[in-house]
């Protein structure tokens, strides 16, 4: 049965939650788009909530924009990290776990995408798939105690242009010095985060342990994820096509749903279904070269040696 069916012909919305009082929910970028919607809808169901992001002061105007609209006791904190930066991102998870003694889930949404010119990390690698990938990599791997002790989950926020591009982890060239083009470099970039995400949830059955990882994409959505990275023909292409494009709030919704339902499946793909851009959030169709096992394997053996983090799964 399909998700949308299940659900009736809207999909899942989030009238289906109920209180999320207890609750404790860590999301990456949240100070716009998505990200910030998203958080939106878990505090007001009374879920505390942890944003990493980047920019202080723009988490600040975050919060204080929650703050006044869902009032002031709403639980949101903020802990600075750049994904870009190894460094940032080990400095954070150890604010994290000091702090944040349950998490039920670990939502994966920042990303950036289409850098108009090839950007190299001072961890060395291309920036999309160095923030969309190995920044998250490490941050998984660096609370995965504390989400396994929580029950809890790790959401990972992928993208249709997993199936687009390359269609593969490109190892021989992994930055793209021969030849960059930004959406070749993006589409690798979350590829490598769904790959990650099914194989995780691999290890994990196979340890024996419950953290549940699933995997969802917010579809065609009018967010900022191109505002600062894009090229002007990027930027262009994508200004029409948001005519076509649901709300920032909607895209929401399938990361709050793979966070809070209950019922959903591993190795399966949440998202708008009408075209995979909008409508109805339910399940999609997956394409079989994210659940490639070899290169998985290969995958998750090269962000471990990128990240200096081995997994003990």
């Amino acid at each position: 049965m399909a998700m949308q069916q299940k659900f009736g012909p809207n999909g899942w919305t989030p009238e289906r939650l109920s209180s999320l009082k207890g609750k404790t929910f860590v999301i990456t970028g949240a100070t716009a788009g998505a990200g910030f919607e998203a958080t939106r809808v878990l505090l007001s169901k009374g879920a505390k909530v942890v944003m990493m992001n980047r920019n202080a002061d723009k988490s600040a105007a975050a919060i204080a924009r929650l703050k006044q609209e869902l009032g002031t006791d709403a639980q949101v904190t903020f802990v600075q990290m750049d994904l870009a930066v190894l460094d940032s991102v080990r400095e954070a998870a150890a604010k994290i776990m000091a702090r944040v003694h349950r998490i039920d889930a670990l939502i994966c949404n920042a990303a950036i995408a289409q850098v108009a010119r090839q950007e190299i990390t001072v961890d060395g690698f291309e920036s999309q798939l160095g923030v969309n990938h190995f920044g998250h990599f490490l941050l998984c791997g660096l609370l995965f105690e504390r989400i396994e002790a929580s029950g809890g989950r790790i959401v990972v926020v992928g993208s249709n242009a997993y199936k687009m591009g390359l269609k593969r982890i490109q190892f021989e060239d992994l930055n793209f010095d021969k030849k960059y083009t930004p959406w070749n470099a993006y589409a690798q970039s979350k590829l490598a985060q769904m790959m990650f995400a099914y194989e995780l949830q691999r290890r994990v059955e196979a340890a024996g342990k419950r953290t549940r990882v699933l995997v969802c994409h917010p579809g065609a959505a009018r967010t900022n994820l191109l505002k600062d990275t894009a090229g002007p023909l990027q930027k262009a292409l994508w200004a029409v096509l948001s005519l076509l494009a649901q709300s920032a709030e909607k895209g929401a919704w399938p990361e709050v749903m793979c966070a809070t339902e209950e019922g959903l499946e591993p190795a399966k793909l949440y998202g708008p279904t009408r075209f995979e851009m909008v409508g109805p959030v339910g399940e999609c169709p997956l394409e079989e070269l994210a659940l490639n096992r070899e290169m998985a394997a290969k995958l998750w053996t090269l962000s471990e040696q990128k990240t200096s983090l081995r997994w003990a799964l």
